[in-house]
């Protein structure tokens, strides 16, 4: 198995698990790697230093230099910094998912019916244009615009 660094276009990083080189390599030449925040297919390697299992005997290597992982700093886009914040909004993501309700495009007027008292008070989420949330912000609703990553829009596990 190997575990890949990758890298989309828009500077976010994350993982990839691949059976092998050629298993990657065929992967993204079909455009079948794609970020999990943004879903762009523009993906590319980042350098990393393998990681290697010496045993219980041996003491542990600490990396040198300003850089703890591949060629990024925390002060750097797609740095650790950077993926630590990744990594806590899809959690938030992923926490928002599993406590709403998907109305989806039924959303507006869910949300309506919810605030006038015509339905049961819940969590809900959906899709609503700019203009429906400014509707709703008119009426009193308050709204919480959420992009959702391609990927999580399922049913949440």
């Amino acid at each position: 198995m190997k575990v890949l660094d990758l890298r989309c276009a828009h500077g976010h990083a994350f993982e990839g698990w691949f059976a092998s080189e050629r298993d990657f390599a065929s992967q993204q030449e079909h455009q079948m790697v794609a970020c999990p925040l943004c879903a762009d297919t523009a993906v590319t390697r980042l350098p990393s230093a393998p990681r290697l299992n010496l045993g219980a005997s041996a003491p542990a290597q600490q990396p040198t230099g300003p850089a703890t992982h591949g060629a990024a700093r925390d002060d750097m886009p797609g740095g650790e910094g950077a993926v630590a914040m990744q990594q806590l909004w899809l959690q938030a993501v992923r926490h928002v998912m599993s406590r709403t309700e998907d109305v989806g495009e039924r959303f507006t007027e869910e949300a309506r019916r919810i605030h006038y008292g015509e339905a049961p008070s819940r969590g809900i989420r959906g899709q609503a244009t700019a203009e429906q949330r400014a509707a709703l912000a008119d009426e009193g609703i308050e709204t919480v615009a959420l992009p959702v990553p391609p990927g999580l829009d399922g049913p949440a596990h």
